[in-house]
């Protein structure tokens, strides 16, 4: 040290003083020095290197208010149909990959979807399976999901003769970009083959079909890409023009920063922001052009609320007016029905028509829906997918534009109250000529068991029997399947084999796919495939009127839309029980063509072409 080197030189008591002051004059300014250097020094690392601010506080989904004891389970009965898992058999490899993090963003925990479609023309339904992509943990500002790594490419499969199925998403060109969610399909192009929409966090894509078992990305050259966090999508020819138009439903104002909210119970769990965290997003809807392009006619056609959260999307002619409306389950905040008024505009009357909240006035986490006319009275009902201890909401439709909410004297409260629904359909699942109700469950958080004794995550598919004026819970008794306990999202409904029995496959959140084959009963049925001439080449939108020999009358109104980020077959199968004939068949097309078949064949498919309506065959 110098102070030590100093004092050891000086030799005389006046020499050890004034050497002793110099000294300790130099040490100091030496002290002040290095302070002054370690102020610098301490200020400059702030500056360039700040610390991660500590994350705001949000909501989670509370149970502090849920009973102590689980509820007592709903009626229950045996089931007259099984369903067979042959996931195994069908050699779908497929695994979707929604990459959880610590941060638990909400994104990764919401898909994916399933479609059931016939995409190059064979008569065979094909699949397709939409997948998430990368998070980094944490997700920085800038940075966005990545999908280069093929676990999360989104996946064609090509059903062939013998019922397997190959992967063909390199050929098709259907990889897929970002954070994928549902799905929607249509010939949007009436040329034929049907087309792909995906929606996704960030852009939605639009995939033309080229007819040669190829798609080609037409989303920047259409206009139809959105933005946001897209759900649901349907299509619909809402103007009866015969070009499709699309809906999108988009759910919350949300992005990783805003995302990143720490959210938990009071043990300190961090668990999924509820959606009160985050503001609502406008749906939107767009309009074809005669060009084949689109454009954005949500504010003026009345339909961009920003309040709401949408997840799930279902159309039908709920008031008999000839013209297609739109059901769309919102999230923790009042449900949305859109009247279409026919002159281009639609008019949200869910709260005017008793279908905007519970029979409490409460909203709930609406998520999957559908629309069918489950009592064969010839109005569409609504049924709308929620957490545990909110029922899953039955809107029975009063044929006035207004609703009864029919949950609990159906006994689908009871049933249902301790579970969590997604993908939903009225399903006829036994063919006697009744609407069934299917749903694909889970919890929307996977740290619901640290918070509750009973209320599971992972939860089994339900099936409720239409029993005429109530429902039953035959799952115990529909198949194995039934029993076992997933994470479910979405889910599909079509005729896989061609059967005339309606098969179902669920998507499955981290998680390989459950394909179940309905077995069927000795029930007699028919099945219709619409094809447009003036309208729109699938027939969406049209209503169809199926009369048979014992006086039962079905209404159907076209559509693959509806359950929750997926699309269905779009054929009909109407079930006719003991039934030994239809008389007649009616199909009243978006054009304002009107057609009926007399006495078709049973237990096969019948296809109707618009074009031969002027000659009624």
């Amino acid at each position: 040290m110098r102070f030590e080197r100093v004092i050891r030189h000086s030799t005389s008591p006046r020499g050890r003083t004034e050497g002793n002051s110099q000294a300790l004059a130099r040490l100091r300014r030496s002290l002040l020095f290095a302070v002054f250097i370690a102020f610098n020094v301490s200020a400059n690392a702030q500056q360039t290197a700040q610390p991660t601010p500590t994350p705001r506080t949000g909501r989670s989904y509370s149970t502090d208010e849920l009973p102590k004891t689980p509820p007592p389970s709903g009626p229950r009965a045996p089931s007259t149909v099984t369903f067979t898992d042959i996931t195994a058999a069908t050699k779908i490899a497929f695994k979707h990959a929604g990459s959880p993090t610590s941060l638990k963003y909400l994104l990764e925990t919401m898909g994916g979807g399933v479609a059931i479609f016939d995409y190059d023309n064979d008569g065979r339904m094909d699949l397709f399976f939409t997948n998430g992509a990368l998070l980094k943990d944490p997700m920085t500002k800038g940075m966005m999901p990545d999908k280069s790594d093929p676990k999360f490419w989104n996946r064609l499969y090509h059903q062939k003769a013998d019922g397997t199925f190959e992967d063909v998403t390199e050929r098709a060109g259907l990889k897929g970009e970002g954070f994928s969610m549902g799905v929607a399909t249509a010939d949007y192009d009436n040329d034929g083959y049907v087309d792909l929409y995906v929606t996704g966090y960030g852009e939605n894509h639009l995939y033309h079909n080229n007819r040669d078992g190829t798609f080609a990305d037409v989303t920047k050259k259409l206009g139809v890409a959105g933005g946001g966090w897209s759900t649901s999508a349907g299509w619909i020819d809402y103007d009866r023009d015969g070009r499709l138009d699309l809906f999108v439903a988009r759910y919350l104002d949300w992005d990783f920063e805003k995302g990143a909210a720490l959210c938990g119970d009071a043990r300190g769990t961090r668990a999924y922001c509820h959606p009160e965290n985050f503001k609502g997003a406008t749906n939107i809807l767009f309009h074809q052009k005669p060009d084949g392009s689109f454009e954005d006619v949500s504010v003026k056609a009345g339909i961009a609320d920003p309040d709401g959260k949408a997840l799930g999307i279902a159309f039908a002619d709920f008031d008999n007016d000839g013209l297609m409306d739109i059901f769309v389950a919102n999230d923790s905040v009042r449900q949305s029905l859109y009247h279409n008024k026919g002159d281009g505009r639609f008019e949200d009357i869910a709260v005017m028509a008793g279908a905007g909240y519970d029979e409490d006035g409460k909203t709930y986490a609406g998520m999957g829906v559908d629309a069918a006319d489950y009592d064969n009275d010839g109005f569409a009902d609504v049924f709308i997918t929620t957490l545990s201890y909110q029922t899953y909401p039955l809107y029975h439709n009063n044929g006035d534009r207004s609703f009864t909410y029919a949950t609990k004297q159906t006994a689908v409260g009871q049933i249902t109250l301790a579970y969590s629904g997604w993908g939903t359909h009225f399903i006829d699942a036994d063919n006697d000529g009744l609407r069934d109700i299917f749903v694909a469950q889970s919890h929307v958080l996977d740290t619901i068991e640290l918070s509750t004794g009973y209320l599971k995550y992972r939860q089994p598919p339900l099936l409720m029997r239409n029993m005429g004026k109530e429902f039953t819970n035959v799952s115990a008794t529909a198949g194995p399947a039934f029993s076992l306990p997933i994470v479910a999202r979405g889910a599909a409904f079509g005729d896989l084999n061609n059967d005339g029995q309606i098969d179902i496959v669920i998507g499955v959140l981290n998680g390989s796919p459950l394909v179940l084959r309905n077995n069927g009963t000795k029930n007699h049925w028919v099945g219709i495939r619409l094809v447009g001439s003036k309208s729109n080449r699938d027939g969406l939108g049209a209503r169809v009127i199926v009369s048979d020999s014992s006086g039962r009358r079905q209404i159907f109104d076209a559509s693959t839309a509806g359950s929750y980020l997926s699309a269905s077959d779009p054929r009909i199968i109407a079930g006719l029980g003991n039934a030994s004939a239809v008389r007649t068949i009616e199909v009243h097309w978006p054009s304002g063509r009107t057609q009926t078949i007399t006495n078709p064949e049973l237990d096969r498919y019948l296809t109707i072409n618009e074009r031969d309506a002027a000659n009624a065959k």
